[in-house]
């Protein structure tokens, strides 16, 4: 679980973060929601420590990360995988070398060993054959399972996740979607999502915190999203006409 408290944060003297409290639990996963220029990107980079708050804690598991020196940090960090927007893959190197990047980093094991780690990983998220490609010869959508086998090779107890699905279509936003969902339960991590896709929300999300200028307005289930809730987060959810009939199925209309 990673726990935050009263955390806020302002660039020259301007608020964005405004005493912001949440938790996101082990074994789901959590979704942070909200507009663009909401702070839910800030939240996430002060959660992670590539930003210092001006005020709050963070703690992993009890682990009050603000406190820590950079060392005890630099541990903390070795159990969080992160799946970056756009997968940020090597593309000088494999599919089989890009997982191994983190595990040749930070593991002590031999080259073999982090070969067959590396191979379980690509195993698990279905690409078994593709090893040998390079990033430019894989789709979009294999490219981010690329980016979930590379975060999970340490093993993480806990899952970063930027827009996974951003530049995907409908069918491959899916899939990511489950296997998010189904990796986050198999490990029992706390996953962490930013994301503005309200149909990853709806198909993926356990837990949703709604970001708006810079405060936590809302936070519940994706069920509790479709009763409705403050007009900020009615105004995003249903923006779109699919979402529109969603609530309107789900309501019996």
């Amino acid at each position: 679980m990673i726990e935050v408290k009263e955390l806020s944060k302002e660039f020259a003297g301007r608020p964005v973060l405004r005493s912001v409290s949440a938790r996101f639990e082990a074994g789901k996963v959590n979704f942070v929601i909200g507009r663009s220029g909401s702070g839910k990107s800030v939240l996430v980079k002060c959660i992670v420590g590539l930003l210092e708050p001006e005020s709050g804690s963070v703690a992993y598991d009890g682990r009050d990360f603000t406190a820590m020196d950079v060392q005890d940090r630099k541990e903390v960090r070795k159990e969080i995988g992160m799946l970056f927007q756009g997968s940020a893959l090597f593309d000088s190197m494999t599919v089989l070398e890009n997982v191994m990047f983190p595990l040749q980093m930070f593991r002590t094991a031999s080259v073999e060993e982090n070969r067959e780690r590396a191979l379980e990983c690509l195993r698990r998220v279905e690409l078994v054959g593709a090893e040998d490609r390079y990033p430019a010869q894989v789709s979009g959508g294999m490219q981010k399972r690329v980016g979930i086998a590379r975060a999970i090779a340490l093993n993480p107890r806990y899952l970063f996740c930027d827009e996974p699905n951003s530049g995907l279509d409908p069918q491959t936003a899916i899939v990511i979607d489950d296997l998010i969902r189904a990796i986050t339960q198999e490990f029992n991590m706390t996953t962490v999502v930013v994301s503005h896709d309200m149909n990853s929300v709806m198909q993926a999300s356990d837990n949703v915190h709604f970001v708006h200028e810079g405060q936590i307005l809302w936070n519940g289930t994706r069920e509790a999203l479709l009763a409705g809730g403050p007009p900020e987060l009615e105004a995003f959810v249903f923006a779109s006409s699919l979402m529109q009939r969603v609530r309107k199925v789900s309501r019996g209309i």
